[in-house]
Protein backbone atom coordinates (compact mmCIF):
# COMPACT_ATOMS: atom_id res chain seq x y z
CA UNK A 1 0.00 0.00 0.00
CA UNK A 2 1.35 3.42 -0.99
CA UNK A 3 0.45 6.14 1.54
CA UNK A 4 1.48 9.79 1.65
CA UNK A 5 0.64 12.50 4.14
CA UNK A 6 0.61 16.24 3.46
CA UNK A 7 -0.40 18.47 6.40
CA UNK A 8 -3.86 17.27 7.37
CA UNK A 9 -4.54 15.01 4.38
CA UNK A 10 -3.54 11.40 3.88
CA UNK A 11 -3.64 9.88 0.41
CA UNK A 12 -3.61 6.19 -0.51
CA UNK A 13 -2.61 5.73 -4.14
CA UNK A 14 -3.13 1.96 -4.25
CA UNK A 15 -4.77 0.09 -1.36
CA UNK A 16 -3.83 -3.57 -1.07
CA UNK A 17 -5.60 -5.59 -3.74
CA UNK A 18 -6.49 -2.59 -5.96
CA UNK A 19 -4.54 -1.69 -9.10
CA UNK A 20 -2.89 1.75 -8.98
CA UNK A 21 -4.66 4.52 -10.83
CA UNK A 22 -3.13 7.08 -13.14
CA UNK A 23 -3.36 10.75 -12.10
CA UNK A 24 -5.38 10.26 -8.90
CA UNK A 25 -5.41 8.61 -5.49
CA UNK A 26 -7.96 5.93 -4.74
CA UNK A 27 -8.57 7.20 -1.19
CA UNK A 28 -8.15 10.60 0.48
CA UNK A 29 -9.04 11.50 4.05
CA UNK A 30 -8.41 14.42 6.36
CA UNK A 31 -8.95 15.69 9.86
CA UNK A 32 -12.49 14.86 10.93
CA UNK A 33 -12.39 11.50 9.18
CA UNK A 34 -14.21 12.42 5.98
CA UNK A 35 -13.27 9.78 3.41
CA UNK A 36 -13.54 10.25 -0.38
CA UNK A 37 -13.07 7.21 -2.59
CA UNK A 38 -12.34 7.84 -6.29
CA UNK A 39 -14.62 6.20 -8.81
CA UNK A 40 -13.92 2.48 -8.92
CA UNK A 41 -14.24 0.31 -12.01
CA UNK A 42 -14.26 -3.46 -12.44
CA UNK A 43 -10.50 -4.03 -12.33
CA UNK A 44 -8.88 -6.78 -10.31
CA UNK A 45 -5.66 -6.26 -8.34
CA UNK A 46 -3.62 -6.74 -11.52
CA UNK A 47 -5.57 -4.03 -13.37
CA UNK A 48 -7.43 -6.55 -15.55
CA UNK A 49 -11.09 -5.96 -16.42
CA UNK A 50 -13.48 -8.33 -14.63
CA UNK A 51 -16.80 -9.20 -16.30
CA UNK A 52 -16.43 -8.03 -19.90
CA UNK A 53 -20.00 -7.25 -21.06
CA UNK A 54 -21.52 -8.40 -17.71
CA UNK A 55 -22.92 -5.55 -15.59
CA UNK A 56 -23.57 -7.83 -12.57
CA UNK A 57 -19.98 -9.17 -12.50
CA UNK A 58 -18.58 -5.68 -12.94
CA UNK A 59 -20.79 -4.32 -10.14
CA UNK A 60 -19.62 -7.04 -7.73
CA UNK A 61 -15.96 -6.26 -8.52
CA UNK A 62 -16.56 -2.52 -8.13
CA UNK A 63 -18.10 -3.01 -4.68
CA UNK A 64 -15.18 -5.25 -3.69
CA UNK A 65 -12.76 -2.51 -4.76
CA UNK A 66 -14.82 0.06 -2.82
CA UNK A 67 -14.67 -2.22 0.25
CA UNK A 68 -10.88 -2.44 -0.01
CA UNK A 69 -10.52 1.31 -0.46
CA UNK A 70 -12.79 2.06 2.50
CA UNK A 71 -10.84 -0.45 4.63
CA UNK A 72 -7.59 1.36 3.75
CA UNK A 73 -9.09 4.39 5.57
CA UNK A 74 -10.48 2.40 8.49
CA UNK A 75 -14.02 2.67 7.10
CA UNK A 76 -16.69 0.18 6.08
CA UNK A 77 -19.86 0.36 4.03
CA UNK A 78 -21.57 1.28 7.31
CA UNK A 79 -19.73 4.61 7.13
CA UNK A 80 -20.72 5.45 3.53
CA UNK A 81 -22.93 8.52 3.28
CA UNK A 82 -22.96 8.98 -0.52
CA UNK A 83 -22.53 6.80 -3.61
CA UNK A 84 -22.43 8.14 -7.15
CA UNK A 85 -23.07 5.70 -9.99
CA UNK A 86 -21.87 6.36 -13.54
CA UNK A 87 -23.32 3.82 -15.98
CA UNK A 88 -23.13 3.54 -19.75
CA UNK A 89 -26.76 2.37 -19.78
CA UNK A 90 -29.38 2.86 -17.05
CA UNK A 91 -30.44 -0.73 -17.76
CA UNK A 92 -27.36 -1.71 -15.67
CA UNK A 93 -28.79 -0.12 -12.50
CA UNK A 94 -30.68 -3.22 -11.29
CA UNK A 95 -27.40 -5.20 -11.33
CA UNK A 96 -25.66 -2.35 -9.50
CA UNK A 97 -28.40 -2.20 -6.85
CA UNK A 98 -28.27 -5.98 -6.38
CA UNK A 99 -24.51 -5.85 -5.76
CA UNK A 100 -24.97 -2.85 -3.42
CA UNK A 101 -27.64 -4.71 -1.44
CA UNK A 102 -25.17 -7.56 -0.84
CA UNK A 103 -22.87 -5.19 1.10
CA UNK A 104 -25.15 -2.46 2.50
CA UNK A 105 -28.14 -3.25 4.71
CA UNK A 106 -31.44 -1.81 3.45
CA UNK A 107 -31.77 0.29 6.61
CA UNK A 108 -28.28 1.78 6.08
CA UNK A 109 -28.59 2.95 2.47
CA UNK A 110 -26.61 6.10 1.71
CA UNK A 111 -27.63 9.06 -0.41
CA UNK A 112 -26.94 8.36 -4.07
CA UNK A 113 -26.89 9.73 -7.59
CA UNK A 114 -26.96 7.84 -10.87
CA UNK A 115 -25.72 9.30 -14.13
CA UNK A 116 -25.83 7.72 -17.58
CA UNK A 117 -22.67 8.56 -19.52
CA UNK A 118 -21.81 8.06 -23.20
CA UNK A 119 -18.67 6.12 -22.28
CA UNK A 120 -16.15 5.56 -19.53
CA UNK A 121 -12.39 5.99 -19.90
CA UNK A 122 -11.72 2.46 -21.22
CA UNK A 123 -13.72 0.31 -23.66
CA UNK A 124 -15.57 -2.55 -21.97
CA UNK A 125 -16.33 -0.65 -18.77
CA UNK A 126 -20.06 -0.52 -18.04
CA UNK A 127 -20.02 1.33 -14.72
CA UNK A 128 -18.00 3.33 -12.22
CA UNK A 129 -18.92 4.13 -8.61
CA UNK A 130 -17.46 6.69 -6.20
CA UNK A 131 -18.09 6.85 -2.45
CA UNK A 132 -17.96 9.37 0.39
CA UNK A 133 -17.83 8.20 3.99
CA UNK A 134 -17.67 9.76 7.44
CA UNK A 135 -15.82 7.71 10.01
CA UNK A 136 -16.79 8.23 13.62
CA UNK A 137 -13.84 8.90 15.92
CA UNK A 138 -14.27 6.91 19.09
CA UNK A 139 -12.92 8.07 22.43
CA UNK A 140 -13.89 6.44 25.69
CA UNK A 141 -16.43 3.65 25.74
CA UNK A 142 -20.15 3.14 25.74
CA UNK A 143 -23.06 4.60 23.80
CA UNK A 144 -23.36 8.34 23.55
CA UNK A 145 -19.67 8.99 24.19
CA UNK A 146 -18.69 12.43 22.94
CA UNK A 147 -15.33 14.12 22.84
CA UNK A 148 -13.91 17.30 21.41
CA UNK A 149 -11.20 16.83 18.83
CA UNK A 150 -8.11 18.99 18.49
CA UNK A 151 -9.87 20.89 15.70
CA UNK A 152 -12.68 21.85 18.07
CA UNK A 153 -15.30 19.58 16.53
CA UNK A 154 -17.38 17.37 18.76
CA UNK A 155 -17.35 13.75 17.73
CA UNK A 156 -18.78 10.58 19.15
CA UNK A 157 -21.23 7.78 18.64
CA UNK A 158 -24.15 10.20 18.57
CA UNK A 159 -22.54 12.48 16.00
CA UNK A 160 -23.15 11.50 12.40
CA UNK A 161 -25.40 11.76 9.42
CA UNK A 162 -28.94 10.56 9.94
CA UNK A 163 -28.74 10.91 13.71
CA UNK A 164 -28.74 14.68 14.14
CA UNK A 165 -25.19 15.55 13.06
CA UNK A 166 -23.53 17.37 15.97
CA UNK A 167 -20.60 19.56 15.19
CA UNK A 168 -19.40 22.93 16.30
CA UNK A 169 -16.37 25.02 17.08
CA UNK A 170 -15.03 25.22 20.59
CA UNK A 171 -15.09 28.70 21.83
Amino acid sequence: MTTSQDNHLTRVAAPEGVAPGTGYNHVVWGTGRFVAVSGQCAFDEKGELVGEGDAAAQARQVFENLRRCLAAAGATFEDVVKLTYFVTDVAHLPAVREARDEVIAPDRLPASSAVQVAALFRPGLLLEIEAFAVVQERTGTGPGVEAESESGFRTGSRAGFGTGFKTGFAG
